[in-house]
């Protein structure tokens, strides 16, 4: 996966900020510079909006097609508006939302559970149409073991997990597993 600089992540989040504003109508200054990324292709993006610390919106992509900055821009004003969990983001909120980028990489179909590690992988769970995605930060914040975070994302993929066996290496075989690792930056931290 490529490599971001410090001062890139900066942009980035800038970016995602930025985007956001504009969509709810609030004043801003000029645009922040775009960053330029060479080849992120292959790779996904999340944006996650949280405001006081609690979840206020995430959308994102499995695989980047077109600038980062862009891609950045699209994804933060999704997950500020157009994430059905939560009402659309209001102008008046901005002041107290941070947002956080999870740059992730290509998934990988899982050979076996006990490859994965939480607090490194993020999961997709897949069955026929049905798919759900975690990043890894989810399960470090809920201090969920491996079982827990398969079962979480299989429920965020709309399967019913009392259906399943309680040990994952059981399941049908018509359920895929993905690993994914991410970078993770936000504006708390800075």
């Amino acid at each position: 996966m490529f490599q971001l600089r410090s001062t890139e992540t900066r942009q980035l989040l800038d970016i995602a900020r930025h985007a956001v504003a504009v969509h709810v109508g609030a004043e801003v200054s000029a645009p922040p510079p775009r960053v330029n990324i060479p080849d992120a292709s292959g790779c996904g993006l999340f944006v996650s909006v949280h405001k006081h610390g609690a979840l206020r919106g995430c959308i994102g992509t499995l695989r980047i097609d077109g600038p980062l900055d862009d891609v950045t821009a699209d994804c933060a004003v999704s997950a500020a508006f157009r994430d059905p969990r939560f009402p659309p983001l209001e102008e008046g909120e901005l002041p107290d939302v941070d947002f956080e980028i999870s740059v992730l990489t290509p998934p990988l179909k899982v050979g076996s559970i006990g490859d994965i590690e939480v607090g490194r992988h993020g999961l997709i769970v897949e069955s026929g149409s049905l798919k759900g995605l975690l990043l890894p930060q989810v399960a470090v914040q809920y201090g969920w073991d491996r079982n827990q975070f398969l079962r979480q994302t299989a429920i965020k993929a709309g399967l019913d997990p009392e259906s399943w066996p309680s040990d994952p290496e059981s399941w049908p075989d018509a359920v895929t597993i993905f690993t994914f690792e991410a970078t993770v930056f936000d504006e708390a931290a800075r």
